[in-house]
């Protein structure tokens, strides 16, 4: 019975081999381990896919050895296999849909100040985001896996729900940015801690009495150990001359916009098995203004995930970054933080 059953599992793992024979050019081109790969199917206790050993291999036998394993390391890995692949699209932050968002306080105001439609918005609207980042080097500029990349982030708010108005795009705020990234071989309680340094200007693109815009330079620190990651960032705004009458296409359109939006956020991530919980946060200490941002990932089918989104304060959007409010969001994650 031994014989026969050490018979089994030998035809099991020729079978394995020679079907990942087949696969060898994309296999090397992800540079997965080889010792990975014949290490997996021995000790393996089922039966695996081509894809359940890229998944292991990939994530966890590859982690370079001026990283610890963690979820920021692993997606810097797998981002690089694919970051020049013209058919992938490298997510940046958070990539969702919530075809129902409430807020119990719509900022009718400032849009009756131009166009007397305010009273047309509902408290009910969609809202997404999407975000995407492309490297802009192939090789080390500094430190080992370190990059600069451009990023760009569109938010919308759809009041796609209603009647009085064409159901527009109440505000769309743009942030393209560019920035540095590198990992640091300070590994604090066997975590992995990096460094981005960025610059990014932030518009909503609507004509004088509705535009808002500003620029920023930061400086972001990272802070990981397994499914936890922390992000403190704090800024610096490039001054704007003053305008010279309300309405001058030139100047500063929001110049008190840091005693809303203070002067950092501090962000975190913890993933719990399928859950992934995120918060952010930003705050001027000085006026005792400032909002913040719950979020919960979780499984549906498939790929699919479900997003829960909750804001408090100032400054969701451009558009209110005065306006307080409290809003509750429900819709997909096409991507999650980590």
């Amino acid at each position: 019975m031994h014989s026969i059953f050490h018979s089994i599992k030998k035809c099991y793992q020729l079978s394995v081999l020679v079907y990942l024979s087949l696969f060898s050019s994309e296999l090397l081109a992800e540079s997965v381990s080889d010792e990975c790969i014949l290490s997996t199917i021995k000790t393996a206790k089922k039966a695996l896919t081509y894809d359940d050993i890229k998944k292991i291999c990939s994530m966890e036998e590859v982690t370079p050895p001026h990283m610890k394993k963690g979820r920021i390391a692993n997606r810097i890995i797998s981002e690089k296999r694919t970051a020049f692949d013209p058919y992938v699209i490298t997510p940046h932050k958070m990539n969702y849909i919530l075809p129902v968002s409430y807020t119990n306080n719509i900022n009718k105001d400032v849009y009756d100040t131009v166009n007397d439609w305010g009273d047309s918005l509902i408290n009910t609207e969609a809202k997404f985001q999407l975000s995407i980042k492309v490297p802009l080097n192939t090789q080390k500029i500094f430190t080992r896996d370190d990059g600069i990349f451009f990023g760009f982030t569109m938010q919308s708010w759809w009041q796609v729900y209603s009647d009085g108005i064409s159901k527009p795009f109440r505000e769309t705020n743009y942030q393209p940015e560019v920035f540095y990234l590198s990992p640091l071989r300070y590994h604090p309680f066997d975590g992995n801690t990096a460094i981005v340094v960025g610059l990014e200007h932030q518009s909503n693109g609507r004509a004088q009495g509705l535009s808002r815009s500003w620029n920023r330079t930061y400086i972001n620190f990272l802070f990981e150990k397994d499914n936890f990651a922390l992000s403190f960032q704090p800024w610096w705004r490039i001054p704007e001359s003053d305008k010279e009458f309300d309405l001058d296409p030139k100047g500063d359109d929001n110049p008190d916009i840091s005693d809303y939006m203070g002067y950092f956020q501090l962000a975190t991530v913890y993933k719990w098995e399928e859950y992934e919980f995120s918060f952010k946060g930003h705050e001027n200490f000085k006026t005792h203004n400032g909002g913040m941002e719950l979020g919960l990932t979780f499984p549906l089918w498939g790929k699919l995930r479900g997003y829960i989104q909750y804001t408090n304060g100032y400054g969701e959007s451009l558009i209110d970054y005065n306006h307080s409010q409290q809003r509750l969001g429900i819709g997909f994650a096409l991507t999650d933080v980590l």
